[in-house]
């Protein structure tokens, strides 16, 4: 499927065939579960990256199913197309975003997206301890999506920010790297 094709599949299905909810809803409820895990875990950053990736794991494994009733795609040939299903499609259709796709190794299994806008860091400031900006990627939930849509559509990734505007980088990069493709498996004692 080409570039443009996919950009055009998420338009439409922005358009027309998703619920929308109010952007700042969203933020705010966002910002207000960041915090809460905070105050949980006492300002351990690192534990807070890691409920917020096995919140969005969990989110993951059920979105997949909305984005492809909704997208009416079929499978991807390669990873290359899986990542322009991710930006084109999947960001446009759930938050109406579409970062761009770079920084691709030679052997096709790890890519960058940039997000020039994050719905999720809007009107956000990092807590002013020392450690925060070096520690808490406050967009994790993000990484864990994408691992659980794509886990069960049969890849093994792993994703992991690299810089974020909130910390005071330039930009904001997310790296996705296919570890594996897997395979179809039988429960034990099926026939």
């Amino acid at each position: 499927m080409t570039s443009t094709k996919a950009a055009r599949i998420g338009e439409e299905v922005w358009k027309n065939r998703v619920d929308k909810v109010n952007a700042e809803l969203v933020t705010l409820t966002y910002g207000t579960i960041v915090a809460q895990l905070c105050k949980d875990y006492e300002s351990n950053y690192l534990e807070v990256n890691k409920q917020l990736e096995k919140m969005g794991y969990n989110i993951g494994l059920r979105l997949i199913e909305d984005f492809l009733a909704k997208s009416s795609t079929g499978r991807c040939a390669n990873f290359r197309e899986t990542a322009e299903m991710i930006s084109k499609v999947g960001f446009k259709m759930f938050l109406n975003i579409t970062p761009t796709i770079t920084n691709w190794t030679t052997d096709s299994k790890q890519f960058s997206l940039i997000f020039e806008e994050n719905p999720l860091a809007d009107f956000v400031e990092l807590p002013d301890d020392g450690r925060a900006q070096d520690e808490l990627w406050y967009s994790s939930i993000f990484c864990g999506i994408l691992k659980g849509a794509l886990e069960m559509i049969q890849m093994q990734v792993e994703a992991h920010f690299v810089s974020d505007t909130l910390r005071g980088n330039d930009s904001t990069e997310m790296r996705i790297t296919l570890i594996r493709y897997i395979d179809d498996e039988m429960p034990p004692d099926d026939e």
